[in-house]
């Protein structure tokens, strides 16, 4: 995907529903092949020329491309070139979630789960984050782990949210690689183990990109698993913390497999 549609989806990461629509009739304009039309929407979007770039996806969002209903729904979640509109935003996600993409299913569970566009139903964010981890969605898989994990809609089962936490972890999802951290802190689903625990709270902290930490929310959370980190090395033996800290460094360079 085009690095500019990626910075689309990027804006709202927690944010993001769809709802199905199906368009009686094709478009009369619709001449391009969808190729040729996504580059024209990507350079109107680039060139920010947001009502153009509206124009487009919808067109192609009309003849069933799930990628411009992603980037429809989108737009319409965040106000960018249209007027925010949170039930327009679940219809397209919904369209492109119901053809199996998964960060369209990702994005209409979170609108489940906080109630933005359709009714709160906890049960529907969980069958869409479901399938949206299936596929390998980091921030599904770390919302489907949190699930497990509070016993929130199915019963508490901490073993299946370290599985879920891990596979977003490995992915290099900071919020699930602090809660991997808390899970050996606690010895839930996992056995005790402060080096670790101590390992995964570094990696957590130290990447940026990962936690939005050129954000404000994202550098407090940078700083709170800075300070989760230094409170635990504080039972900790100096061995054990260089030992935390070495396995730290081989775990990123294997970009987090493995450790």
């Amino acid at each position: 995907m085009n690095q500019w549609l990626k910075h689309v989806l990027m804006v709202c990461v927690c944010l993001f529903p769809l709802t199905g629509h199906a368009m009686a009739e094709l478009p009369a304009i619709s001449v391009e092949p969808i190729a040729d039309s996504l580059l024209d929407a990507e350079r109107a979007y680039a060139e920010g020329d947001f009502a153009k770039a509206e124009k487009v996806y919808r067109s192609l969002a009309e003849q069933g491309d799930f990628e411009a209903q992603l980037i429809l729904g989108s737009m319409y979640d965040i106000g960018l070139g249209v007027h925010q509109d949170y039930i327009e935003a679940v219809k397209w996600y919904r369209l492109a979630a119901e053809q199996g993409n998964a960060k369209a299913q990702s994005k209409l569970g979170s609108m489940y789960d906080i109630g933005l566009g359709v009714s709160q139903d906890p049960l529907e964010a969980a069958k869409w984050w479901r399938r949206a981890a299936e596929q390998g969605d980091a921030f599904a898989q770390r919302n489907l782990g949190a699930i497990y994990d509070r016993g929130k809609v199915v019963p508490q089962d901490f073993k299946e949210a370290v599985k879920w936490y891990r596979l977003a972890a490995e992915q290099g999802n900071a919020f699930a690689q602090e809660k991997l951290g808390w899970k050996y802190i606690l010895g839930e689903g996992v056995p005790q183990d402060d080096v670790l625990a101590h390992m995964w709270l570094n990696i957590a902290a130290s990447d940026e990109s990962a936690s939005g930490g050129k954000t404000s929310g994202g550098k407090v959370a940078i700083q709170q698993r800075i300070q989760q980190r230094e409170a635990l090395a504080r039972r900790m033996t100096t061995e054990q913390i260089a030992k935390a800290r070495e396995l730290a460094k081989k775990c990123t360079a294997n970009n987090f497999k493995g450790c």
